[in-house]
């Protein structure tokens, strides 16, 4: 397997890092629009290294994307960009007879005139468009397989196959008590993504009325999470696993809540009002006239890089998906999670958590589409595949994941 990187940032670093340890692959090309970012990804490795190579790429530029396939002789592109590059990668992966994996899904856009009631354009729906395409050409795009979505789903589809009979709800529940030195304010993950899936409208999806939305942070509750985390108040927020588990599995009711905190979300409230959380151009002046910018990036860049927080960081972060139904005729709820502590991920991997719990996902499901134990063509989500491999898997990698029965 020869593996297409785009994407040198946090999430992609801890890729390499966590690729490195494993001989599945022969070779791994790591680009970024950056080749500096990229070149460091890579001489990070040390010894290490030697199945991995740099390039520069622009990663909204399709042609460049076939041609960086083509010439490092790729047959699979891993995709850990942000939401904006979704479907130039996916469509030129496409075109170049490629596989193709992500770990967020093509954007959405809200309904124009009933937001909050209403789905527009959902998270996936123009990848899901071409399904047919990449069927017909015996190639897979396996989508949102990073943590949430991704592990997240891989659980969702154990606890069908294996845990109950029946599914009331499936909800993904996500919280952390991790903090950071010497900020205010300063998000573990990218701050683009977390505005857009965080002020979108969230999306919920119930049996016999399908999908359909709410405003942002709705539904309020307090989640408690295992492994010391604690109690932790949940909202609701637009997520990708909400539109994938019901393709695939039976749940009378899917949710996703994210543990934000109070301070958070008025964060982005304020950032709402000012308009700062839009995407469009504004016009600027600076010394040298007027500058088009998107508010949004000026946001990213006045606040610190999530991939270099490490060493101020504590605590831990917990994924995981909590399930209601019954087994053998009685009520059951479980909670499948999977936590990872900063310090331990800082000393082993040299990545803060968020970033790490993220990328080794991806890698898994990598090396079990090496081995065949995945399989599949289309546009399939985590839920598709057999869950146990990737599990067993989890804990090869030292990954270990756990259930608590509610």
């Amino acid at each position: 397997m020869r593996v297409l990187l785009v994407g040198a940032g946090g999430v992609g670093t801890a890729i390499t890092r966590i690729a490195a340890r494993r001989p599945f692959f022969e070779h791994m090309t790591v680009a970024d629009h950056d080749r500096a970012r990229a070149e460091a990804a890579v001489a990070a490795l040390g010894e290490r290294g030697e199945r991995f190579g740099a390039v520069r790429l622009d990663a909204s530029d399709p042609a460049a994307v076939r041609a960086a396939l083509t010439e490092h002789r790729c047959d699979v592109l891993l995709n850990a960009t942000d939401p904006r590059f979704v479907m130039p990668l996916f469509e030129a992966a496409l075109a170049q007879g490629a596989h193709y994996l992500d770990m967020a899904m093509s954007l959405s856009r809200p309904h124009p005139s009933r937001p909050y009631e209403e789905c527009g354009v959902k998270l996936g729906d123009a990848q899901f468009d071409r399904a047919a395409d990449w069927e017909a050409a015996g190639r897979l795009a396996l989508v949102g397989m990073g943590v949430e979505p991704g592990l997240s789903d891989v659980f969702a589809r154990y606890a069908s196959d294996e845990l109950f009979d029946e599914i009331e709800e499936i909800g993904i529940r996500d919280g952390a008590d991790l903090t950071v030195e010497g900020y205010d304010f300063a998000p573990s993950f990218s701050i683009w993504t977390t505005i857009e899936e965080c002020l979108n409208p969230p999306v919920v999806y119930e049996e016999g009325r399908g999908w359909f939305t709410t405003a942002p942070f709705s539904e309020p509750e307090v989640f408690d999470f295992p492994e010391g985390i604690g109690p932790v108040e949940c909202v609701n927020v637009e997520h990708e696993e909400v539109l994938l588990v019901p393709r695939w599995l039976k749940a009378r009711r899917v949710t996703f809540k994210y543990g934000l905190g109070d301070e958070f979300i008025g964060v982005l409230r304020t950032l709402h009002k000012l308009g700062l959380d839009r995407t469009n151009p504004v016009s600027v002046k600076s010394g040298s006239g007027d500058v088009q910018v998107s508010p949004r990036d000026v946001v990213a860049a006045c606040l610190p890089d999530p991939a270099g927080l490490g060493d101020r960081m504590h605590g831990r972060t917990c994924a995981g998906t909590w399930v209601k139904g019954t087994k053998d005729g009685k009520p059951r709820e479980v909670y499948l999670y999977h936590v990872v502590d900063n310090q331990w991920s800082m000393r082993e991997y040299g990545s803060q958590a968020v970033v790490w719990q993220t990328a080794i996902n991806p890698v898994a499901a990598l090396e079990l589409l090496a081995g065949g134990a995945w399989s599949g063509t289309g546009v399939l989500g985590p839920e598709a595949m057999p869950p146990r491999p990737f599990l067993d898997l989890l804990a090869e990698y030292g990954a270990p994941w756990g259930m608590r029965e509610q």
